[in-house]
């Protein structure tokens, strides 16, 4: 018999969920105070988090997508990318856009229903959520072949959920990556569910991470509840494309400790053991724990920054509760630069409407 291929799929992890060393810590991270900041980033998007789910209850929000459990998969992305990278999220990675230069107040005018959350004081060149399920590869794709025909060393790094790694435009990004050798690393963030339907009854694949190899991509599986296993898978990723290796696929695996979304009820589908036991993995107190035997982090320190990010995102609401809203005739103001008839028409009904009540 002649095979024609094989494969393995390597696994990082570096951080039990004790936050003890399970492997030997990857030199760009062994000094704890490389980490430090990062944690702290990871303590301010659970407070951020809460905070939105609280105004979601109160009626000051719409619905609202935690990503309590992800924090480490998403702090890591956002800080393993560069200034010129460009970054197409979906619509939960908070953490990597805080550190990409979205302001927590436009996070909240997106939820709030407002466009102009939207558009992104900083970073211009990153595309907005994207609610439709893993379009948002494609575009990182073009961004990708943008920088390779211009010869730029810079990458793209799009993220979509298990679910999402599904569908067509997903394979379509990575077979269009392999096929150009283009600078993309596709993140597969692996929470087990693609809202209530649990990753065993939408793909046969033993790995997410595998399904890169169809297009000739680089590989990876990442404990995404290891901030540690995230920077080095990803610092790897972005070595491999920035000097011409091509791009990546790698999954994440976490999970989402609240419900999809505040508008789901997860207890309808999940089980309460599992949720139980994936609290056991809780990427925050895994590098609390870390950080705490490496003398870097303790009690007092944490409450002065926990008291900190509360304040921090008390501004951040603030000023989104006390921004105007917009005038009705500002939902057509988004849609096409010349509006077509049709919605003329509409736009026109609106207002009328409005002026009749």
């Amino acid at each position: 018999m002649t095979v024609a291929a094989t494969f393995e799929i390597e696994y990082l992890q570096y951080l039990g969920a004790d936050g003890k060393p399970v492997a030997e810590i990857p030199a760009a991270f062994k000094d704890a105070n490389v980490l430090l900041p990062l944690f702290k980033q990871m303590l301010f998007v659970r407070t951020f988090d809460s905070k939105a789910i609280a105004l979601q209850r109160t009626g000051k929000l719409g619905t609202y997508a935690a990503c309590l459990g992800h924090e480490a998969t998403h702090v890591g992305i956002g800080a393993s990318m560069k200034p010129d990278d460009v970054f197409a999220p979906s619509y939960r990675e908070y953490g990597a856009q805080f550190m990409r230069g979205v302001q927590p107040r436009e996070v909240l005018m997106y939820w709030g229903g407002d466009e102009r959350g939207n558009d992104f004081a900083g970073p211009r060149k990153d595309f907005a959520w994207s609610v439709p399920i893993s379009t948002q590869c494609l575009h990182a794709a073009g961004a990708a072949l943008a920088f390779k025909l211009r010869k730029e060393k810079n990458l793209a790094v799009a993220c979509c959920g298990d679910g999402g790694s599904s569908k067509t435009d997903f394979y379509a990004a990575l077979n269009s990556a392999g096929a150009y050798q283009l600078p993309l690393i596709l993140c597969v963030i692996n929470n087990g569910w693609a809202i209530s339907v649990p990753r065993s009854a939408q793909t046969g694949a033993k790995t997410l991470a595998q399904k890169g190899l169809a297009g000739g991509l680089h590989c990876l599986q990442v404990d995404g509840n290891d901030l540690i296993a995230v920077l080095e898978g990803m610092r790897r990723a972005a070595e491999l494309a920035r000097n011409g290796g091509g791009g990546s696929v790698i999954e994440f695996m976490t999970y989402r400790l609240h419900d999809h979304t505040t508008a789901d009820d997860a207890r309808r589908y999940r089980d309460e053991a599992e949720v139980k036991d994936a609290w056991t993995r809780d990427p925050v107190p895994r590098l609390r724990a870390y950080l705490t035997a490496q003398g870097v982090w303790d009690e007092e320190l944490e409450q002065a920054w926990a008291e900190e990010c509360a304040a921090k995102v008390d501004v951040e609401i603030n000023a989104y509760l006390e921004t105007p809203v917009q005038p009705v005739e500002a939902m057509f103001d988004y849609l096409y630069a010349d509006m077509p008839a049709d919605l003329q028409a509409q736009r026109a009904e609106a207002l009328a409407q409005e002026g009749r009540r």
